[in-house]
């Protein structure tokens, strides 16, 4: 429920702090006081979009603050935990910041967010009802949630969206293989000549890379030929070559052993060039001889790589195994055509599958809904009828339906308000007044079973007055014994009910106009009620109507 709200620097409202209790707070007011700004303030927090004019004069942000106590509200602390960081125990503080500039700012415990997590949020916190959503009623997907809420089909409506999201995906997959194989099907035979001009040239891994070094050894094979002949002859001709002359010195070297003590040293130093030389020279003896090898000659080379290089550009690549990966690419597209591993009948059966799970629940669904409307609507009838709507009948159809996100099951409410009148959509049969007095007792059925901790009405009493306002103001307090309500109203009836109550009132002082907003006390919770029911300066008949008026709803 919502514990404290406020709001500063926001339309006409400088600074404002209340302090919600359990059960009913009333909100009253002079017609132009404001009382529709605390509305507007807490749907910011409920993610409205802003606007910048809303800012008061000559301030720079305007700060609207909601600590909601979260006790015991599981899904609410389930969703917390998953999605803000730091969340203190049963408390949750959201607060929207709108800049005079337009910029606007989301936290929820002080953690900044989204607008869309607001919305998901307080969804799960209040439940907002004004004349101008009266349509609502109208809406199926308002009606299915009623008869959900009634039904108590979460569990079950949890588990089938599962198992509808599951055949979806299914269906989406089979879907899209299935489209691609027409898409291939249309050029089947082009993909066919691709994929065989690819094939013939019978491409190996890194083939073009091996070609172009070989190309460029081909190239120069004769210079580098004569340059190996030529190390090769200084290394190992005759007399005249490097290591002939090296073991010549180190001979001379050993003939000096006995009288020059360092001819031992030397001749080792020399024996080791000559050993190191000796490798270098087998090792451009082996590259000449490897080029005496029989190789693809240069022209061959160049003609395998012009082949290579027109399907690369053909097929805007710029390797062969490029060309091999989009030839197996070629290959699916083939596959898929001919379905040669049986994938698309695969994914039809899987689709078929997960749709034959997804029906069986939504039967289960259908079956909750069919069992509840009938209770539902006979208690609909009985609530309503004491509210002025004493002929009203009301028939639920629930007809069948493609599976949706919600089930198989269309849901449309019809309504007689009046003898002898067929059964018709609300909004085809129903005045304002008769569809805010309709959705109070709906709200009254839905909310023994759905767990929503604030309702807010906001003056959804228009149009009704006496008897009829009474019996409203009682069906709102009944409501409030397990449910925090929060009604904004006009009607003496209304706000006599035990409660909280608050007061909205506008005061200038020399340069501006406030909207201030006090808890009244006993005293003056009656002078409001006498006040509403037009009581002049020393009427004392109103004041003892206000008070016997709140005397008889406590013991109502």
């Amino acid at each position: 429920m919502i514990g404290h709200l406020h709001i500063s620097n926001y339309a006409l409202i400088s600074s404002l702090d209340l302090n919600f209790g359990p059960g009913m707070n009333i909100i009253t007011g002079e017609t132009g006081a404001g009382k529709s700004i605390i509305l507007g303030a807490l749907g910011l927090v409920m993610g409205m979009r802003s606007d910048s004019k809303a800012v008061r004069t000559g301030a720079t942000k305007a700060v609207i603050e909601v600590e909601f106590d979260i006790t015991g509200l599981v899904e609410v602390s389930t969703w917390l935990d998953k999605n803000i960081e730091d969340n203190p125990s049963g408390v949750c503080i959201m607060r929207r910041e709108i800049s005079a500039k337009g910029n606007s700012r989301a936290f929820i415990n002080d953690t900044p967010t989204t607008l869309d997590q607001m919305q998901t949020l307080s969804s799960m916190l209040l439940d907002v009802h004004t004349q101008h959503q009266n349509l609502s009623l109208s809406d199926n997907r308002y009606q299915l949630s009623v008869i959900d809420s009634v039904a108590g089909t979460n569990n079950v409506l949890k588990q089938y969206q599962e198992a509808y999201q599951t055949y979806r995906q299914a269906l989406d997959e089979y879907a899209r293989v299935r489209d691609t194989a027409e898409r291939y099907r249309a050029d089947e035979e082009y993909i066919a000549y691709q994929l065989e001009q690819i094939n013939e040239l019978g491409l190996v891994p890194h083939e073009q890379e091996d070609l172009e070094r070989e190309r460029d050894r081909a190239a120069n094979a004769t210079t580098t030929r004569e340059h190996l002949e030529a190390t090769n002859n200084s290394l190992n001709t005759g007399d005249g070559g490097i290591i002939a002359a090296l073991t010549t010195a180190i001979e001379h070297l050993g003939h000096l052993q006995e009288n020059y003590d360092d001819a031992s040293d030397l001749a080792s130093r020399l024996m080791g060039v000559r050993t190191e030389i000796n490798d270098i020279a087998d090792t451009v003896a082996d590259h000449l001889a490897a080029m005496t090898v029989d190789t693809m000659p240069l022209e061959e080379i160049e003609d395998r790589l012009s082949k290579i290089y027109s399907l690369e550009t053909r097929h805007n690549v710029e390797t062969s195994d490029m060309l091999i990966e989009r030839a197996k690419q070629l290959q699916e597209r083939i596959d898929i055509i001919h379905d040669s591993n049986g994938t698309l009948a695969h994914l039809e059966n899987n689709a078929k599958q997960a749709k034959k799970q997804a029906v069986i629940i939504a039967r289960q669904l259908t079956k909750m809904r069919t069992e509840s409307a009938l209770k539902f609507g006979e208690t609909l009838v009985e609530l309503a009828r004491p509210l002025g709507l004493s002929n009203l009948r009301c028939d639920i159809l629930i007809s069948k339906s493609k599976l949706t996100p919600l089930g198989m099951d269309q849901i449309d409410f019809r309504f007689a308000f009046n003898k002898n009148q067929p059964l018709m959509s609300v909004g085809k049969t129903a005045s304002g007044g008769e569809i805010s007095r309709l959705i109070l007792a709906i709200k009254a059925i839905v909310s023994e079973y759905a767990n929503m901790p604030t309702l807010i009405f906001d003056e959804v009493d228009t149009g009704v007055s006496g008897e009829i306002a009474t019996r409203m103001g009682r069906m709102m307090e009944k409501i409030s014994r397990h449910t925090q309500i929060i009604v904004i109203t006009h009607l003496p009836q209304v706000a006599s009910q035990p409660g909280r109550h608050f007061c909205v009132y506008k005061e200038d002082d020399e340069t501006s106009t406030n909207t201030n907003v006090k808890q009244l006390t006993e005293k003056e919770r009656i002078d409001e009620i006498a006040k509403m029911l037009g009581a002049g300066a020393g009427d004392n008949a109103a004041h003892n109507n206000a008070v016997s008026l709140i005397e008889s709803n406590k013991t109502a």
